[in-house]
């Protein structure tokens, strides 16, 4: 069997789908690193809905494809950007599903984390912007969850300078009951974030998150890094007080990242994982037991995958990972919160469904060939 893809100009060229996927199989717990992935929403595809009305959540799929998760041993990263926050996705709607994966994950022994960040305000200054941190923060400790404190596009909006994140962070560390997950988020994933910690210059802007950390080392868990800077990383991790822990979220050099070198490696809170969950999950059991070379191996024939569905506008991710998520067959539809599925062009869908495929992520090949076949059809594409 062939089906014929289209390209960046427009050609049309014959490719051949792979026949058999790879069988990762569920394991024993990871020793080696601590794994998150951030996991996407399943839209209702029959809500009466329009791309700026409330989020329209399909929650039976939506907490399946979690289940998925768990049952290879991955921890969820629940409410992060990879579930459309602040792309379709509004506080209340992010609250229920906070609600739900938290229930969930306790009736079946997952390990969950959840996003804080302060989407139910526009704005305001940095004293309602900690309101609103404080608002989510105490919703994610009633569910029982790790709390992740996001990047805020208001505290970005609102902050005079690096004193203002030092007083608004300092003041959640302290009142928070357990250790935290920080995250940096850059521009390239949300450009509302340009400049946060109070300098575009990320030197200054390190120095800032280092202070935060430093004055409440036991408060913070670890931070994650989405930056798509591996060197930067590196040099920030090893800049740590002792017992924090670097989560890698740069889906370009994960592999390298994840590996480490000799003075140290990145756990993962990623969004490619979404996608990649057996497979990297088969590639940290490999790392546990000290075979660097095997997971290389594995892992790193995934990062075309993920550089593909990260590339510039990096924001427009989901729509990759939605769109693989069918073609697996873990939802029915191709449907997105807020329309999200128009958002990148039918020959980056066709790119990254031969990548899938050649990588073996589809449990049935012929299932993700004919759906990809129905896609191209609605766009003219006959085969």
């Amino acid at each position: 069997m062939t089906i014929r893809l289209p390209g960046v100009v427009g050609e049309l060229r014959t490719y051949v789908p792979r026949t058999e996927p790879l069988a990762p199989t569920a394991g024993a717990p990871f020793t080696s690193r601590t794994v998150f992935s951030a996991a996407h929403v399943v839209a209702d595809p029959y809500a009466d809905t329009t791309p700026d009305s409330p989020a329209a959540v399909d929650w039976d799929a939506t907490l399946a494809f979690r289940r998925h998760l768990w049952s290879h041993g991955l921890g969820v990263a629940e409410a992060m950007d990879t579930a459309q926050r602040g792309m379709g996705l509004d506080w209340a709607g992010a609250a229920e599903l906070i609600r739900r994966s938290a229930a969930e994950a306790k009736a079946v022994g997952g390990r969950i984390a959840c996003g804080v960040g302060t989407d139910q305000i526009a704005g305001g200054t940095p004293a309602e912007v900690r309101a609103a941190y404080e608002e989510q923060l105490a919703l994610v400790e009633e569910s029982e969850a790790q709390a992740i404190l996001m990047a805020s596009r208001a505290l970005a909006a609102a902050a005079a300078g690096p004193e203002d994140y030092l007083e608004v962070y300092g003041h959640l560390l302290r009142q928070a009951t357990e250790p935290v997950i920080l995250h940096w988020l850059g521009p390239m994933f949300d450009p509302a974030l340009e400049g946060y910690w109070g300098s575009s210059d990320l030197d200054a802007a390190t120095d800032t998150f280092l202070e935060v950390i430093a004055a409440h080392p036991d408060k913070v868990d670890g931070i994650k890094v989405s930056l798509l800077d591996a060197r930067r990383e590196i040099e920030l991790r090893r800049r740590l007080p002792q017992g924090v822990r670097c989560y890698t979220g740069d889906d370009f050099n994960y592999p390298e990242l994840i590996a480490g070198d000799e003075k140290g490696f990145s756990h993962a809170l990623l969004g490619i994982f979404d996608p990649l969950g057996p497979l990297a999950a088969q590639a940290v059991r490999v790392l546990d037991t000290g075979d660097v070379k095997g997971f290389r191996e594995l892992l790193d024939p995934t990062v075309d995958l993920s550089r593909h569905l990260f590339q510039p506008p990096t924001r427009f991710y989901k729509t990759g990972v939605v769109f693989l998520a069918w073609l697996a067959g873990h939802q029915e539809h191709f449907t997105m919160v807020g329309g999200l599925q128009s958002a990148r062009s039918l020959p980056h869908l066709a790119k990254a469904y031969e990548l899938a495929d050649g990588l073996g992520l589809f449990p049935k090949p012929e299932l993700a060939e004919a759906r990809m076949k129905t896609l191209l059809s609605l766009y003219g594409v006959s085969q």
